[in-house]
């Protein structure tokens, strides 16, 4: 099965598209591009078992063609509901939450959307924030405990989820922190944007994977 992405833009030089799939490359100015978008469609396309080509020329657009295996549905234990096709069902039994407070910072709607869905179903209550500042803003409002921080690691505004976490230590110092990234841990590692031992999910995960690393945190 083949899902093509075209344009009628300004296209790419060779030079370029082989470096397009390489973490934090970025042809965009400081600030406003973080390189991560296309190697992360990346790791999902050869995570899914698929293959990803690109064809590109200066001034003629840009052309993306997305091989995925087929496979022949056998039955409604394969239907999947919208939510699960960025979240993998996984029919396993799963640890229920106790009612703890979440503070999730995720700037893609979709991803913040279904991730709040999942962790309010094992029982968490969940704060969202689209982005850094909005986080700064909920914590300095409640005065509650807030047992947990989800964060991506990349965001825009300017300011990281490590910086973040920084910057609310003080604000809710009880707080333990799971980062999540697009990026495979040893990449997020290379590059020295985590320490050493830090928590860690790559996207895309399971319900089963984001409840059973909370528990493995709150439980700490």
């Amino acid at each position: 099965v083949v899902f093509t992405v075209k344009d009628n833009g300004m296209g790419m030089d060779e030079e370029t598209v082989s470096h397009i799939f390489e973490p934090f490359f970025t042809t965009k100015e400081r600030g406003k591009g973080t390189g991560l978008g296309l190697p992360m469609v990346y790791g999902i396309v050869k995570q899914s078992k698929g293959e990803l080509m690109v064809h590109s020329e200066k001034g003629r657009g840009t052309e993306f063609n997305i091989y995925f295996p087929f496979i022949i549905n056998t039955g409604a234990d394969n239907a999947a509901k919208d939510d699960n096709l960025y979240l993998p069902l996984d029919r396993t039994k799963e640890l229920a939450g106790r009612s703890e407070t979440i503070l999730l910072v995720e700037d893609e709607e979709s991803v913040r959307a279904v991730t709040s869905r999942i962790l309010s179903a094992k029982g968490y209550s969940v704060l969202n924030a689209e982005k850094a500042s909005d986080a700064i803003d909920i914590c300095k409002k409640r005065k509650e405990n807030i047992a947990l921080l989800i964060t991506d690691i990349i965001m825009p505004g300017g300011m990281s989820g490590p910086d973040l976490v920084k910057y609310l230590s003080d604000i809710h110092p009880e707080m333990k922190v799971l980062y999540i990234s697009g990026y495979t841990e040893d990449t997020i590692s290379y590059h020295g944007v985590l320490e050493a031992g830090t928590a860690f999910l790559q996207k895309p995960f399971t319900s089963k994977e984001l409840t059973e690393k909370i528990h493995s945190l709150l439980d700490r």
